[in-house]
């Protein structure tokens, strides 16, 4: 895969809430805070849609990679924790981009809560559609990172 074309890719991230069956995947802007849902990919054979993966990154252009990392209550690892490692190990060899763990406990809850309100004001369909709860676990993680980073900047 190609480096990203310019400066701005720096400002731009793909988030991810891995798990076993699919992946939510939401795109942000670093300069502004924001992220944005964009979709779940089910995984081929217990591995990431590569392919779909590569089209979204040249889609987005985007320097920057955050993965939710799985974290029981107390902080210590999971089932998963090691997965969501692999994943974002194989995001550095497959793009040679910049990939950060975010501590995603309770993402899940917070994007649930967050679907149920949007249904309560008619702003999205009354069903849910596969896999938005990770799409949408997926911009919380990315949320919490982009102003967790930023704060540590400014």
């Amino acid at each position: 895969m190609p480096e990203p074309a310019d400066d701005l890719a720096q400002d731009l991230a793909l988030g991810f809430d891995y798990g076993k069956r699919r992946m939510g995947i939401a795109v942000g802007n670093a300069i502004v805070g924001t992220a944005k849902a964009l979709q779940a990919l089910e995984h081929i054979a217990g591995q990431p849609d590569w392919e779909r993966l590569d089209a979204l990154v040249d889609q987005w252009g985007v320097g920057i990679f955050v993965v939710g990392l799985p974290l029981d209550k107390d902080g210590t690892n999971q089932k998963m924790t090691n997965r969501a490692r692999n994943f974002s190990e194989e995001l550095w060899g497959r793009y040679k981009r910049p990939v950060h763990l975010m501590d995603e406990r309770y993402s899940t809850i917070e994007a649930r809560e967050r679907l149920a309100a949007a249904r309560a004001s008619g702003s999205r369909g009354k069903r849910l559609a596969k896999g938005d709860s990770d799409a949408m676990a997926a911009q919380v993680i990315l949320e919490r990172w982009l102003q967790n980073d930023i704060k540590d900047t400014v």
